[in-house]
């Protein structure tokens, strides 16, 4: 067993049993719930909106090698600057390239799932470049050296006290501080960070191909501060980002904010299309779109399972997945948690290290029935072991178990051969400290039910 997936087990078993960290998840996402779907009842024939999200992406993916240079021209046309990258390695190479072309020493980030994928604020750390996030979720998990918990909470593990705690020490705030009154302090300490900054750092949620724009969606307004303030704005984006037209935003918009949070639209939403142009008084000078593949492609490759780039990162399968819902966002220990998590990361970044995450599902089909675009996750998820098995990446006591096992229940020879008593042996020597760990093991009935039936039917009765 690989070490991810060694300590996948030793986390998962103890956030499990972690009866704080269960309170706290159980109220944040029952309030989720609640919103959602107070959010959702409001549109219209909500699974015909799926379909034609499905339809959307799926055009997308299968001509993604004409959209995204559609977009890349239209960008340039307004003065934009494109960057392919590769890998993690490489976007962080180009990225570090523009900070000391302009010698930056401070960087000002929005909320950005492929910033954390690419682990860019570690790399900036390691290059002497102060990176700040400025999501009060991101911001606060950024103090404490954690990753976020969650695509769309980073903070959602933390309750309202843990918080006040954390400033307090940080800050010197009451140590019964409101949440109103955390939020303006932290709102006090970031403004003076978007001042002073060199550059603005930003994910995107969509590529408008037709327009060349990308789309940004949040809730707090930092990141239209991160892209005015700073003279330069960089932008990393997955390339499975990508969408026909900025008249698909109106479906994606109210979609990505209806399963993410329950809001009819997030507060802001912002379609940025290069850098400041002459009649414009705000803004970037220089604007880049970092264009990130970093393992996209090799999903793209999978057929069957290509449908995972649909995902717009709502976190929608998240809150709905009993085993996140019980093991946490950290316990994966990858950018991408939870159910949309386990079918990708596999493929991003190695079957043989994640393959163990396809394996952390009950497959109840939860995760595929909250889906706003229609991602067929727990077919995914079956796939994805399949896969592991056919590369030969499953292990050699696993391979002689289910062997064994296989021949066991094709015969009734051999199950009736062992009795009752010898397979309680076996259950309680080779499996107590896996399935009996917190638990009672299952007892096994004296006799077969075949050695039942014969008696109970036998003609000397």
């Amino acid at each position: 067993m690989s070490t991810i997936a060694e300590e996948f087990l030793t986390d998962a078993e103890q956030k499990a049993f972690d009866a704080d960290h269960r309170r706290i998840i159980n109220y944040n996402i029952g309030k989720y719930d609640t919103a959602v779907a107070r959010g959702l009842s409001r549109i219209i024939n909500i699974d015909n909106a799926k379909k034609r999200g499905h339809v959307l992406k799926w055009k997308m993916m299968e001509n993604l090698d004409k959209v995204l240079p559609e977009f890349e021209a239209n960008f340039q046309k307004r003065g934009g600057k494109v960057i392919w990258a590769n890998d993690a390695a490489e976007a962080n190479q180009e990225i570090l390239n523009i900070l000391r072309r302009v010698d930056a020493k401070t960087i000002v980030k929005s909320k950005s799932m492929a910033t954390e994928e690419i682990h860019l604020n570690e790399f900036l750390e390691s290059n002497n470049i102060e990176s700040i996030e400025t999501d009060l979720g991101e911001y606060i998990v950024q103090l404490l050296g954690q990753r976020p918990y969650h695509i769309v909470t980073p903070a959602m593990h933390l309750s309202k006290e843990d918080i006040a705690k954390l400033f307090h020490e940080r800050f010197g705030t009451p140590p019964d501080a409101t949440p109103e009154q955390l939020t303006l302090k932290a709102r006090e300490l970031l403004r003076e960070k978007y001042l002073r900054a060199d550059v603005g750092i930003t994910g995107g949620n969509f590529l408008i191909a037709d327009t060349g724009s990308i789309a940004i969606s949040e809730n707090e307004g930092n990141a239209r501060l991160t892209t005015t303030f700073p003279k330069i704005h960089i932008a990393v984006v997955g390339i499975e980002k990508i969408i026909p037209s900025i008249t698909d935003l109106d479906l994606f918009w109210p979609m990505l904010a209806g399963h993410g949070t329950g809001q009819n639209l997030t507060v802001y939403n912002t379609i940025l299309s290069g850098p400041r142009q002459a009649n414009e008084v705000d803004g970037p000078d220089e604007m880049y779109v970092i264009l990130l593949d970093n393992g996209r492609t090799n999903l793209l490759a999978q057929k069957d399972q290509r449908q995972g780039l649909y995902c717009i990162r709502c976190g929608a399968c998240l809150n709905a997945c009993p085993v996140y819902k019980n093991i946490g966002g950290h316990t994966y220990n990858t950018p991408y948690s939870g159910p949309i998590g386990s079918i990708i990361t596999p493929h991003l970044q190695g079957m043989k290290e994640f393959k163990h995450l396809s394996y952390a599902s009950s497959l109840c089909g939860k995760c595929t029935e909250v889906c706003p675009v229609k991602i067929d996750i727990h077919k995914m998820l079956l796939l994805n072991r399949r896969d592991a098995v056919t590369e030969g990446l499953v292990y050699g006591k696993e391979k002689l178990g289910w062997k064994l096992w296989t021949k066991g229940m094709l015969s009734r020879k051999l199950e009736d051969f062992f009795s009752g008593k010898t397979k309680n042996f076996l259950l309680r020597t080779f499996f107590k400290k896996t399935w009996g760990h917190y638990k009672e093991m299952p007892v096994v009935a004296p006799k077969s039910f075949a050695k039942q039936w014969e008696e109970k039917n036998s003609p000397s009765k």
